[in-house]
């Protein structure tokens, strides 16, 4: 049993139990297929990079790009509404889990159980108001609850947001780290204001290409701001629109 599950063990009665525990708390059958299939990805990964030359090769700098392809391809199939390719990505992506973290265990830096070990402790602390006392009355509560502790937790400053992440991802982080550390969010209509502000000022740019290109951020930004208002994700509104003109395709108004 690993610490984890010791530190959280349910025993009948005694702490932790949940007497309100309904049939939805017992173990599915198709849960408990889930040690003996995790142990076959296993024993099948831990072969191919023993017995495959192309993944004997790899290392974390080599096998990050088909990370990203696969984490991408996974997100395609979220929203696709097909549920055998949504099986098929998750388990792309799993696959990718179990070779990083056999990696790290290579090098005696982590293993898959500290990974998972690892998840699972950061889920508790971030979820004061299931595990503790905390209360959160609503979603919202709950983001702000998790940025909190965040921002108490080592590199998880400012020097641990991803340069590499999609824009609007990454504008809509900077956002909500703002609001954590007391920044006033506008609400929707101030929100709006400022996306129309802002194409007002792109359409009188003038200073070049360099002042209408930094117009343009500001622009997107406040976009991102609204879209954060709506409680709707920027990043999936846009793609959205895009695959909406991509079926209509070059005809469509």
């Amino acid at each position: 049993m690993t610490t984890f599950e010791k530190r959280h063990e349910r025993r009948p009665g005694g702490p932790g139990a949940d007497a309100d525990a309904g049939p939805e708390a017992a173990v599915r059958p198709e849960a408990a297929r889930g040690p003996e299939a995790l142990a076959r990805l296993d024993a099948l990964t831990r072969r191919l990079r023993r017995e495959c030359p192309w993944d004997r090769e790899q290392d974390e700098r080599s096998i990050v790009p088909h990370t990203v392809e696969e984490a991408y391809e996974l997100a395609d199939a979220a929203s696709s509404g097909d549920d055998a390719k949504l099986l098929d990505e998750l388990g792309d992506v799993l696959f990718q889990v179990h070779f990083l973290s056999l990696l790290m265990e290579e090098r005696g830096a982590g293993d898959l159980a500290a990974v998972a070990e690892h998840c699972a402790d950061k889920l508790v602390r971030r979820h004061p108001h299931v595990f503790g006392e905390t209360e959160a009355a609503d979603a919202a509560a709950v983001l702000r609850n998790w940025d909190a502790i965040k921002r108490t937790e080592d590199g998880a400053g400012e020097g641990a947001l991803p340069d590499n992440l999609p824009a609007t991802i990454y504008a809509r982080k900077v956002q909500r780290r703002a609001a954590a550390a007391g920044e006033t969010q506008p609400e929707l209509e101030a929100s709006l204001d400022r996306v129309t502000e802002q194409a007002g000022r792109l359409r009188s740019a003038a200073g070049g290409r360099a002042a209408e290109a930094e117009t343009l951020g500001e622009l997107l930004y406040a976009a991102v701001g609204a879209a954060r208002a709506l409680g709707t994700d920027a990043e999936l509104a846009l793609r959205e629109a895009a695959n909406r003109r991509r079926r209509a395709g070059p005809e469509a108004p």
